[in-house]
């Protein structure tokens, strides 16, 4: 790399490591539209440059700009002159006195004095149109020695025209020195020349790719890890190819969660769920044998891709053909629907819904709109493979109803699973460690406001303030250098809003002929996801923007 000190980066090495640096976002930091555009935007001004994105949920338009030869309209020079664009030089008048402006370190004629006024060749900030380094040093490029030449050639140019100023005193010489002034004349029209051009593209370079990526957050141990990468390129500003070696290292890093593991937290996931669904030891016991039989189908799709892109679909269709074929459940147990559902609380897309509804208040239009609709494209897979094991088993389509068993397991039962749900959280989605304690406490605060809340104005009023106490929370913890990111603290939360699951029960229930509790789920799915994105908003609207203040001007 040719710049990796203090100064601005090249830009063909800028944009390659921030096209790569999108791509890698958009899959697998969960971050919004918003904050990808913040840390790119941040990190090219680190660098010397400005990026602008244009971002949908799977892809980016990315442009950036970086000053040509490694310095930005405005900044400071390799060679130590002043890079920004100086005003055009104003022929003096008979007294006149004509000034230049610097220009990347070299003092340009932009002007010159009148018949009787002197000429100054001025470098601003420079001194005498000299940079603060030697004309002709090692750093001086190939435009640098153009523009010293016309300098030159300017500074001759004025001379003869002193000399041509001692001839008018003297009476002599009148056609020479009128020779001398038309030559000084096409000299300086040549270097304004140079000085407009200048001005038209202010020195700088601009390059624009498309980025494609489609969002994956398995391991959100890689969110962590980019969330420790950008504070060190923001504090340290290393060399572009060692920052772009970082984010390799990153994307390639193995699993910090073996494949056992990873089932047995999807198991736990699902069973520290399902007492919010039904508090029944008989919800339980069935969750376990379907979410079990879910993370097998699961593990074995990571190794195979094909499997991967219908999973939602095969995973709902297993668990539809053993509850209906195998289980049973009858009135006694709550109905089929409420069975299967913690087993696929894996995949139902509630946070991507309220994500979507969310970008959709706040003015994101393409990329919520693009989450709206792979949100309900995954939940239409799951309605779609709970009817195929209907279809498969002759059950009737009036069995899949969701009327509740009454509770058999105590309040604290209750309570406490939501800290099993946690810890199957921290290893189906590969948390680290050391931020479990930072997720469960955002469970049992979204838990509690919401409980507290509701009990005061109502379900509505309680999903709001929990949805804004969450966002707020999430986003001020993790602002502090080493606090995991903000959607590791938030995810765990947002699931026990639970906006998803009623999508799917009012989907069933309309199935199966249940006309009127079908509509009122469906309902009560719209009102929360609505009140959930609305929250959110209002949750961020709550703490001071860092939209730009986190990351330091390379001038």
């Amino acid at each position: 790399m040719s710049d990796s000190g203090p100064g601005r980066a090249p830009a063909d090495e800028l944009h390659g490591f921030l096209r790569e640096l999108t791509r890698f976002m958009l899959r697998f930091s969960g971050e919004g539209a918003e904050g990808v555009d913040r840390v790119v935007r941040g990190l090219a001004r680190t660098y010397g440059g400005r990026a602008e994105t244009v971002l949908v949920a799977d892809g980016a338009v990315l442009s950036v700009t970086v000053g040509e030869d490694g310095a930005g309209a405005g900044g400071i020079d390799r060679t130590g002159g002043v890079s920004g664009a100086g005003g055009v030089g104003q022929a003096g008048g008979v007294s006149g006195v004509g000034r230049t402006s610097g220009l990347d370190g070299v003092g340009m004629v932009s002007g010159t004095g009148g018949a009787d006024g002197p000429s100054e060749i001025g470098g601003t900030g420079a001194g005498e149109g000299r940079a603060a380094g030697e004309r002709g040093g090692p750093d001086e490029t190939a435009r640098e020695r153009a523009v010293r030449k016309r300098i030159d050639g300017g500074q001759a140019a004025q001379e003869r025209t002193d000399g041509e100023q001692t001839e008018r005193a003297s009476g002599s010489g009148p056609q020479a020195a009128q020779e001398r002034t038309g030559g000084e004349q096409a000299v300086r029209e040549r270097t304004g020349g140079e000085q407009a051009a200048r001005e038209r593209t202010g020195g700088e370079r601009t390059l624009t790719s498309v980025v494609s990526a489609f969002p994956d957050l398995p391991r959100l141990d890689r969110a962590f890890a980019l969330k420790a990468f950008v504070e060190r390129l923001r504090e340290e500003r290393p060399p572009l190819d060692e920052a772009m070696a970082g984010l390799r290292r990153i994307e390639a890093m193995p699993g910090r969660v073996p494949p056992w593991a990873r089932l047995l937290g999807i198991v736990l996931f699902a069973l520290g769920f399902a007492p919010a669904v039904q508090p029944t030891w008989y919800e339980i016991g069935s969750t376990a044998l379907l979410a079990g039989l879910v993370a097998v189908l699961t593990v074995l799709s990571e190794t195979r891709p094909r499997l991967a892109r219908v999973l939602p679909l095969l995973a709902a269709t297993l668990v539809s053909l053993v509850t209906l074929g195998l289980l049973q459940p009858g009135h006694a147990h709550g109905g089929p629907v409420l069975i299967m559902l913690p087993a696929l609380f894996f995949f139902v897309p509630g946070d991507l819904l309220s994500a979507a509804a969310a970008e959709l208040v706040g003015g994101f239009l393409s990329t919520g709109a693009v989450r709206l609709v792979y949100a309900l494209v995954l939940l239409l897979q799951l309605y779609v493979g709970v009817l195929l094991g209907v279809a498969v088993t002759g059950t009737p389509t009036g069995a899949l109803f969701d009327t509740a068993q009454d509770a058999d397991l105590s309040r604290w039962v209750v309570v406490g699973s939501w800290a099993v749900f946690t810890a199957g959280l921290v290893l189906a989605f590969g948390v680290p460690w050391r931020a479990a304690g930072w997720v469960t406490a955002l469970v049992f605060l979204t838990l509690g406001a919401q409980a507290a809340v509701t009990a005061l104005i109502g379900e509505v009023g309680g999903t709001f303030v929990a949805a804004v106490a969450l966002a707020a929370t999430a986003d001020l913890l993790s602002r502090p250098p080493g606090r995991p990111p903000r959607l590791v603290l938030f995810l765990g939360g947002f699931f026990t809003l639970t906006a998803g699951s009623l999508g799917l029960r009012a989907l069933t229930s309309l199935s199966g002929g249940h006309v009127l509790h079908g509509f009122h789920d469906l309902m009560d799915f719209v009102t929360v996801v609505m009140t959930i994105a609305v929250g959110l908003l209002a949750g961020a609207a709550l703490v001071p923007s860092r939209a730009e203040r986190e990351f330091r001007d390379v001038s």
